[in-house]
């Protein structure tokens, strides 16, 4: 059954990338099969990723997923891989015991030949396999709410079977990744940086920014206090890192697990709300089509109080809403601050791209400031399941 799953695939590309030396870097692999070649694949924003095709003995082609790691953003590549597999295997054998097969629920790291889980080539660079999953899909945008729930069962269920993971064994790979303080404080030094004169240009999105610092340790004061407890947090849950399937529609397997560390549930929610519920592109330049939808919000939440609401306590819940507009407000600050740099960590694909994406996200904080109350009586209304 695994298997006719695996065989719902895409067509074979006509031509393939040469952008590296696929054939050396995928012989550091045992991946069965003649090597076809490679394209690349999705559109996230760190590291390259790839479709590497194979054709099987039996003449029937197989992906893998190929990933070289953006060591400029992950410096502890090996600590990175640690996390993942040991949250990974972990999250494998719940589902096992729960009678599951873990095979397309969980990212499943390919080991190299010499058993580790990265190669390095030549150039230093780090590359690693997954398998890839068949009959499933990632989408940009949600096509409705019921895409939102069962990304907010899937993400959910990540946080519920991760419950009693000791937090502690992972390591933090990007430093205060969601400490929105150390982002601000990060904004402000590159707005007085002004490295590339641009901070005149984009002068009413930092007014909109400093308006708001005042809210940005109002999460890990709710830490400090012990209302908010430490755990395995995902920290990247945008709607496109989670995989659909073909068949069911069911949110069957979280990705992007790069940033899997110690952290706090809210980030996973806020984030999640942000990229979810959010009506437009990332990037979208009409501002007029960026909103919070409050049916694509209760959507996202419903699934993930189902799956995941018995495990949070009072603090969290009482949170939830606030977290979507703390997080879309720091990633936000994070593009404007790359903005002000440079573009010097999101790639970007045009003049003004993170400028935009700033644009966006303080938008869709506007929004979410005038839907507050609303938001935060979904949460109190919808079940809390787990």
């Amino acid at each position: 059954m695994a298997e006719e799953a695996k065989i719902r695939e895409a067509a074979v590309p006509e031509a393939f990338s040469d952008e590296f030396d696929f054939a050396a870097v995928l012989s550091a692999f045992p991946l069965e099969g003649t090597l076809l070649g490679a394209v690349r694949y999705g559109q996230g924003h760190i590291n390259d990723t790839f479709a590497a095709w194979y054709r099987a003995a039996d003449g029937r082609p197989r992906r893998w997923l190929l990933q070289r790691v953006n060591t400029r953003v992950f410096r502890d590549p090996d600590g990175l891989m640690a996390n993942i597999e040991a949250v990974t295997s972990y999250i494998a054998g719940r589902f096992r015991a729960a009678g599951l097969d873990p095979e397309r629920r969980t990212l499943q790291v390919v080991r190299t030949r010499a058993g580790g889980p990265l190669h390095r080539d030549a150039d230093g660079g780090c590359w690693r396999v997954y398998v890839f999953v068949e009959g499933a899909r990632t989408y940009q945008l949600a096509q409705g709410p019921h895409q939102l729930r069962e990304a907010g069962r899937a993400f959910g269920a990540f946080q519920r079977m991760l419950a009693d993971f000791p937090a502690d064994r992972l390591r933090e790979t990007i430093p205060k990744f969601h400490d929105t303080p150390s982002r601000y404080a990060a904004f402000e030094a590159a707005a007085a940086r002004d490295a590339r004169g641009r901070a005149a240009g984009c002068a009413a999105e930092i007014a909109f920014a400093r308006a708001r610092a005042e809210e940005t340790g109002r999460l890990l004061e709710a830490h400090a206090a012990g209302l908010v407890p430490l755990r395995v947090t995902h920290n990247d849950t945008k709607f496109n890192n989670v995989m659909i399937d073909d068949a069911t529609g069911e949110g069957i397997c979280v990705v992007d697990l790069d940033t899997v560390m110690p952290g706090l549930s809210l980030y996973d929610f806020g984030d999640a709300i942000r990229s979810g519920a959010n009506t437009a592109e990332e990037d979208e330049r009409d501002l007029s089509k960026v909103t919070m939808d409050l049916g694509l919000f209760e959507g996202f939440a419903s699934g993930f109080l189902e799956t995941a609401g018995a495990s949070l306590t009072a603090g969290e819940l009482d949170l939830l809403a606030f977290s979507a507009k703390l997080i879309t407000f720091e990633i936000g600050l994070r593009f404007l601050t790359d903005h002000l740099d440079g573009d010097v960590y999101f790639k970007v694909h045009r003049d003004g791209h993170n400028l935009d994406r700033a644009r966006t996200q303080f938008t869709l904080v506007a929004d979410m400031e005038a839907k507050r109350r609303e938001m935060e009586r979904i949460v109190k209304r919808l079940p809390k399941g787990g």
